[in-house]
């Protein structure tokens, strides 16, 4: 299908896997870094047109890390995404990330969590966008490690924007046993989560974080592709995928874009939902993403609504926040489009 720009962007949407550090637009970078030219900000704090792999991708994530350290950085790093969210008509946004990697600078974790969490409901309050936070375990901690963080979670959970636990990171090479515990937590006290599987390793990684972790959602997950049995489990048992199509371009999980499994996902019945990633690292809004999906599989405005609703189905809200999102999100809709 062919549609303008304009007309994609007026879509309303809801992104559930974003991640904050993957997020620094070249405004938020000059602002921590002056003097930063575009060039710069292109080479250090943003990703290739085609990775090596996911470590290849991963370097200009440190780089943002690193001067994200400070109060006033982390709040000026959620500003900043606020603004990339608002421009494209997001209505709702998870966004996440791991406390521990921003502690350089004296900062507590639970510093970080509340700054960060006090930031999105001051910018939530002040775009109209509706956000949550989901805190991320690493592939490359330690039992211990990982079981801080979902400690956190548990802490903030009922009093903050926090809402779920997420495990990120490259999977190769990691073993996942030392966060069988913390998901083991998760599960007992009821809190969402969502898990990094089936990007950097195959469909065996899905299974076998479904099968230990046991996670409502996924994030990426598109080499379950490759077995059928996994793509039917995925669809018997409602459990989404957090598809991130330019994302896994640009790692190298797929060579081209036409080679990108979510359209033959979505027709096989996998319920999934269309996000960036991250706004710097892929350099990508979700309007243009919109945009590749309809001009590379000829989607229509029927995919793109079935993706958010889809989302709503599977945030971590309660159902009285998801009933009046979706109530939100179809009023919306409706509004911007003939259907």
């Amino acid at each position: 299908m062919k549609f303008s720009q304009n007309e994609l962007n007026r879509i309303p949407k809801i992104e559930l896997h974003i991640h904050l550090d993957c997020s620094l637009s070249f405004d938020v970078i000059s602002q921590l870094l002056p003097g930063t030219t575009q060039k710069e900000y292109m080479k250090d704090f943003t990703a290739p047109e085609k990775c090596i792999d996911i470590k290849d991708y991963f370097r200009c994530v440190s780089k943002s890390i690193t001067l994200m350290q400070t109060e006033a950085a982390l709040r000026a790093v959620v500003k900043g995404l606020f603004t990339q969210l608002r421009k494209d008509n997001v209505i709702y946004a998870e966004i996440r990330f791991a406390p521990f990697s921003h502690l350089r600078d004296g900062l507590a974790p639970e510093d970080v969590v509340e700054i960060v969490a006090d930031s999105i409901s001051k910018n939530c309050k002040a775009t109209g966008i509706q956000s949550r936070l989901i805190l991320c375990t690493l592939r490359n901690y330690s039992e211990e490690q990982s079981f801080k963080v979902i400690k956190l979670v548990d802490r903030y959970i009922n009093k903050t924007c926090v809402v779920g636990f997420d495990i990120a990171g490259d999977e190769v090479g990691f073993p996942i046993g030392a966060h069988i515990k913390s998901f083991d937590y998760a599960n007992k006290h009821d809190i969402p989560t969502t898990a990094h599987a089936g990007e950097s390793k195959g469909a065996e990684s899905v299974w076998e974080t479904l099968t230990y972790f046991k996670p409502q959602r996924i994030g990426h997950g598109v080499r379950s592709i490759k077995d059928e049995k996994l793509v039917d489990h995925l669809v018997e048992n409602q459990i989404h995928l957090e598809i991130c199509p330019t994302s896994n371009i640009k790692t190298n999980v797929f060579k081209v874009y036409l080679n990108h499994p979510i359209d033959l996902l979505f027709d096989l019945g996998v319920s999934l939902s269309i996000n960036t990633d991250g706004r710097s690292s892929a350099i990508f809004s979700l309007t243009e993403e919109y945009e590749k999906l309809a001009s590379t599989f000829n989607w229509d405005l029927d995919f793109f609504y079935q993706c958010n609703i889809n989302a709503i189905s599977h945030a971590f809200l309660s159902p009285p926040e998801k009933a009046q999102l979706a109530q939100r999100y179809i009023s919306e809709f409706h509004n911007t489009t003939d259907i």
